[in-house]
């Protein structure tokens, strides 16, 4: 199959979990036989589009100024020249189906395109964008869990804070209507997709509460490729890591404030990018005996989760899916996680992890210590991991599902046409 991956944003300008899914899901399908391209905005001055290849997988960039979260906006209800860019390259390539990962910042129109031309598109569902401008439920000004617009004033309100404007009740409206028409085209985009493919079943079930059919999602956790788990010397102390983003809807400060309950037998480890929010970091080393090891590339992620009990997941926000678990679970290492969403889903109590209420400081140190004082309890754990799909068998559940998605389009549309 010819198949052309569509995301927002890509290597090496980005590094993100879908940026990185992108690379490893199309690398899997290439080695399958299929020929794979990827088409991808890039935040840069004027206007233009580029080809380049690596390891045999074409590379699509197409620019028209740089990011912002404004233009984000603006770019989904209509972006000329990325349009006539897209358009030029599903020309030339003629692609059998599109997997779109993430459209951010590109128009709407693109799908609508490829809809005229009678290709099938799926849109694999990363987080909560096709429903939140925010894209993660999560609300700027209070950062609280949201449930989804409501006449789209509580997203102008959200707006707004996210662009560090005061709160001007009379404007809400104004800024609500421009929100509005994004989710009317994104909403025609949701209905003409072939399929959608979800990460864990929560996410499938939250947009089957926003009028998704329910038999059109498909689950398939994500594949990740490990190494063997290196032989180290056995830790003298109670090791609790934590791998991700240094910021409050993470929990971060949750587990620190938790961790200080804990005995001096014990250690923190905390990974993750110290200039995100180095306002947040500076109150996370004020408020806890942790120590801070960076940004991790790959072979260091190994390494830590080697040489950690347990790997703490203390969200406090719907994630959709939470690598970090997949990582520490292909390493044997045992998950204390918020009980919320997906992370509630994948660690299962008493089994391979622990789940404690989101926000809850005593729940989650007594979950610390139990483990620290029960090392039966952690090999018990450990023994009870259940195996974790590579990227290679989950380009295959993929690869699988293409084929019976083109299968069902070609057959819908022969019996339109008769």
């Amino acid at each position: 199959m010819r198949i052309l991956q569509l995301v927002h944003q890509y290597l090496p300008d980005h590094v993100g979990g879908t940026e990185l899914y992108t690379v490893w899901l199309s690398r899997a399908l290439q080695q399958q036989g299929h020929e794979v391209a990827v088409f991808h905005r890039r935040s840069a001055e004027g206007s233009g589009l580029a080809r380049r290849e690596e390891d045999g997988i074409v590379i699509w960039s197409a620019w028209n100024g740089r990011f912002q979260p404004t233009d984000r906006l603006l770019s989904t209800l209509h972006n000329g020249p990325l349009l006539a860019a897209f358009n030029e390259v599903v020309a030339t390539i003629q692609p059998d189906l599109v997997h779109v990962q993430h459209l951010m910042g590109l128009p709407a129109s693109i799908l609508q395109q490829v809809h005229k031309r009678n290709i099938p598109y799926v849109i694999t569902l990363h987080d909560y964008w096709w429903v939140c401008a925010n894209s993660q439920l999560l609300t700027n000004d209070s950062q609280e869990i949201c449930h989804g617009p409501k006449a789209f004033l509580n997203c102008a309100r959200c707006a707004l804070a996210r662009a560090n404007q005061p709160l001007f009740p009379p404007a809400l409206p104004l800024v609500a209507v421009p929100l509005a028409l994004r989710n009317k085209l994104l909403r025609d985009c949701v209905e003409k997709a072939a399929a959608f493919i979800a990460p864990a079943n929560f996410v499938k079930q939250w947009y089957v509460s926003q009028g998704i059919a329910a038999n059109k999602i498909h689950v398939l956790p994500w594949g990740v490729d490990y190494p063997p788990r290196p032989e180290l010397p056995a830790p003298t102390h109670f090791r609790v890591g934590y791998i991700g983003g240094l910021s409050r809807q993470k929990g971060v400060h949750v587990l620190v404030e938790a961790f200080n309950q804990l005995p001096e037998t014990a250690e923190l480890w905390l990974a993750g990018d110290l200039e995100f929010d180095p306002g947040y970091v500076k109150q996370l080393k004020a408020a806890g005996r942790a120590t801070f090891l960076g940004k991790l590339n790959r072979q260091d992620v190994w390494q830590m989760l080697a040489q950690v009990d347990v790997i703490v997941v203390p969200s406090l926000w719907y994630e959709t899916f939470v690598f970090v678990i997949s990582e520490a679970f292909a390493m044997g290492v045992p998950v204390i996680a918020s009980d919320l969403g997906v992370v509630g889903e994948r660690v299962r109590h008493g089994v391979d992890g622990l789940l404690v209420a989101p926000g809850d400081v005593d729940q989650l140190a007594h979950a610390m210590q139990t483990l620290h004082d029960d090392p039966a309890l952690r090999a018990r754990l450990r023994q009870n991991i259940a195996p974790i799909p590579t990227v290679a068998e989950h380009g295959t559940a993929v690869a699988h599902r293409y084929q019976t998605i083109t299968k069902e389009y070609q057959s819908s549309s022969a019996k339109k046409v008769t």
